[in-house]
């Protein structure tokens, strides 16, 4: 357990890392306390931690920032609480180390901005997808128009935002807000289940896939092939493809360092 415990609960288990909010009573929204133990963590994973798995307590991923924390701030202000928040996304995004998200209840605002910087979401029967802000008199902050936008499109996040609009989980599967749908509370073990499947994979491979990926999104076409031939140079010519070449030839599973 890490200092942070009273609003993050940090739990090691071999090669997986589970990370919770921990403010039930707040629908487990998300205070400068809660971002900077993201920050923390994200900025210094613990060895040996292959995957991050991220949930709520309480029966609620994020009902988003804590809005009765907030106190009236100048422009430079707000922008320098935003930058930060763009940072710890970053960092999640692109620590080099797949997180998986088990979602559940609410998962709005704030908590669909850190939804979005992972990597795989499973979400759970009665999950509600929402952009309140728009009817807080408030602009997102927390990176949506970038990373929300890149997976539901920059239409559908403006009707999100305008109308307050929620989205269920079975929506939420459609639009690509989760990739997966567990049982009535079946969605942090099914988080957990694709932590083991990702964490027998190559580590190599993992944060190439993590690195490369969303940033060839953003390239011109041809620097997209020539970073994907970069990538491609990199993951066939060390330890982990040598072993997954002789796995497949032995007919056995890889088993990579």
């Amino acid at each position: 357990m890490i200092e942070d415990e009273l609003v993050l609960d940090v739990q090691v288990d071999g090669a997986i890392a589970h990370l919770q909010f921990n403010r039930p009573a707040k629908r487990n929204a998300v205070n400068d306390r809660t971002i900077e133990a993201l920050r923390r963590f994200f900025s210094a994973i613990p060895n040996g931690v292959r995957v991050v798995v991220l949930s709520g307590k309480g029966g609620h991923f994020s009902a988003g920032l804590d809005l009765s924390e907030q106190v009236k701030r100048e422009p430079q202000e707000v922008m320098r609480h935003s930058r930060n928040w763009h940072a710890v996304m970053g960092l999640i995004q692109f620590s080099g180390i797949p997180v998986v998200a088990a979602m559940s209840g609410a998962v709005m605002g704030g908590g669909l901005e850190i939804a979005s910087a992972c990597h795989v979401r499973v979400a759970e029967p009665g999950t509600m997808f929402r952009m309140p802000e728009g009817q807080r008199g408030i602009f997102v902050g927390g990176g949506a128009t970038v990373r929300l936008a890149g997976i539901i499109g920059p239409d559908r996040l403006t009707e999100m935002m305008l109308t307050g609009r929620t989205y269920s989980a079975e929506e939420g599967e459609r639009l690509g807000l989760a990739h997966y749908l567990a049982t009535e509370g079946g969605g942090l073990a099914k988080a957990l289940e694709l932590a083991g499947q990702i964490a027998r994979n190559s580590g190599t491979i993992n944060y190439l896939i993590i690195q490369s990926i969303a940033r060839i999104a953003n390239m011109s076409s041809e620097d997209g092939l020539y970073a994907e031939s970069l990538a491609a140079a990199l993951s066939q010519t060390g330890a982990d493809a040598d072993e997954g070449l002789r796995a497949f030839l032995e007919k056995r599973k890889p088993k990579f360092v």
